[in-house]
């Protein structure tokens, strides 16, 4: 099984190949535009698009190659750095602070024309979240803005975690703008996070579509939503701890929340990941079994402490199959503040260490890794 993995800062792109139970190794590396911390594939595997962590900020895409390597096609400007990007059929979807754009596909996969912007500042125009000195830095407005942004299953719903106003912006997407040429979202409601220190950081959707799981980055929760029929509405209806419970929130900030591949159409457990805010601090991956609907079914069920703080990383991304165990379920988890990658497995009881890397530039000096996808 192979996935890429980009970098904070560093102008290259790896694509690893994990052979189960325990091999992982570097088969690839590509030139790319400059740092990326966020990555997102095509529907069809075929292209990959990026954030950008440059002055002045953009997005990217990329084609990958039959040996899955990966060559650099186009960037297009936008207003601040982006946390994350996502891709429909027709166009890029990308937020990040205090704006967030939506760029035209061209038919070869490249970034085509600015189609929409957001903004995502309220009253006066200035950035109303709470700014200021932080561990590991602003980030360009990221520890206190938007940060992310995923569709709904059906494609037809859009949802934008925002750090700084303690929310999930939700929009419904006209699914026939690219014919039309309007504007492809609609803002469809502001749900405010139950807790004043959620600081809703990420979102992943269950595949019914009926909830949505956000990730609260200062209070180290995962929070289940349930989704109306309209597909915007939104409503706390569950919830956990990712940390264990004699540790304090304010040493960690929560980094990604995935569900496991399914099984049955369904899938069984949702995994959701920490990051320590110091170095010596180590971060936490927890796991919890899901009901048939979608609902966390207790407590978790293991909480795994990582081999470092993850930096700025600590970012879980599960594999799509698991061939040599099928019982077993692996994901991706990189680490920013030793370059390392490593691939954890989970058997329904225990998270442990299956297999681990290094990045690494041609001086032997440790490379931050960003986040990984499943080619």
């Amino acid at each position: 099984m192979d996935f890429l993995v980009g970098t904070f800062y560093s102008p290259a792109l790896f694509t690893l190949r994990f052979n189960a139970p325990s091999s992982l190794e570097i088969v690839k590396r590509s030139e790319a535009c400059g740092g990326h911390s966020w990555l997102a594939l095509s529907k069809d595997h075929k292209f990959l698009y990026t954030t950008v962590w440059a002055d002045p900020a953009k997005v990217a895409s990329y084609k990958i190659n039959d040996d899955r390597s990966a060559t650099f096609m186009n960037s297009k400007p936008i207003k601040a750095m982006s946390g994350y990007v996502v891709a429909s059929d027709t166009h890029l979807y990308t937020a990040g602070g205090p704006t967030g754009e939506v760029f035209a596909i061209n038919a070869d996969g490249s970034l085509g024309e600015l189609v929409q912007e957001l903004n995502f500042r309220e009253g006066s125009g200035k950035d109303d979240g709470k700014t200021g000195e932080v561990a590991h830095g602003d980030f360009g407005g990221l520890r206190h803005g938007s940060h992310s942004v995923d569709f709904s299953p059906d494609g037809k719903s859009l949802y934008i975690a925002d750090i700084g106003h303690n929310c999930v912006w939700s929009y419904s997407v006209d699914v026939s703008a690219a014919s039309t040429g309007k504007p492809p979202l609609t803002l469809g409601m502001k749900w405010i996070a139950s807790r004043s220190n959620d600081g809703p950081r990420h979102t992943w959707p269950h595949p019914n579509g009926k909830y949505l799981y956000s990730l609260q980055e200062h209070s180290s929760m995962v929070d289940v939503l349930s989704v109306a029929e309209d597909g915007t509405t939104l409503e706390l209806v569950g919830g956990a701890s990712i940390i264990p419970a004699d540790k304090d929130p304010k040493d960690y900030w929560a980094d990604e929340v995935r569900l496991s591949r399914p099984v049955k159409g369904s899938p069984r457990y949702l995994y959701a990941s920490t990051r320590g805010l110091e170095k010596s601090c180590k971060g936490y991956v927890a796991a919890y079994r899901l009901t048939a609907e979608g609902l966390i079914d207790g407590d978790a069920i293991d909480i795994y402490e990582t081999a470092t703080s993850g930096g700025i990383a600590n970012a879980v991304e599960p594999a799509p199959d698991s061939v040599e165990k099928p019982d077993v379920e692996y994901m991706a988890l990189t680490d920013s503040a030793e370059g390392y990658v490593f691939v954890l497995g989970f058997d329904g009881k225990k998270l442990y260490e299956a297999a681990r890397t290094q990045l690494v530039d041609d001086e032997g000096k440790t490379l931050a890794a960003a986040t990984a996808v499943w080619l």
